[in-house]
């Protein structure tokens, strides 16, 4: 009786360690997709388009108003030193 107790135990921590594994990757993808946002700053973010650049035209600005590199909101009108320009 005492060795089934502790069989079941043990099924329980494996199940949870298991369980476990997938949410610690998801919440540490999670944590590392916002620690590779440049800060408007570091980006050298301007309201203004840059010539004929602008937010709107680049490949990481996500609509209505987010960038893919940069964080907080985005103008479609800005510009920052990681545009990109589709090919």
């Amino acid at each position: 009786m005492v060795e089934k107790r502790w069989h079941n135990s043990r099924r329980k921590v494996l199940r949870v360690a298991v369980g476990g594994i997938p949410a610690a990757l998801l919440f540490r993808i999670s944590q590392t997709a916002a620690a590779d946002k440049m800060t408007r700053q570091q980006a050298e973010y301007q309201d203004t388009p840059n010539g004929i650049y602008s937010c709107g035209l680049c490949t990481l600005f996500e609509r209505p108003k987010s960038c893919k590199v940069v964080e907080g909101d985005v103008s479609e009108d800005g510009w920052c030193k990681a545009f990109a320009m589709a090919d």
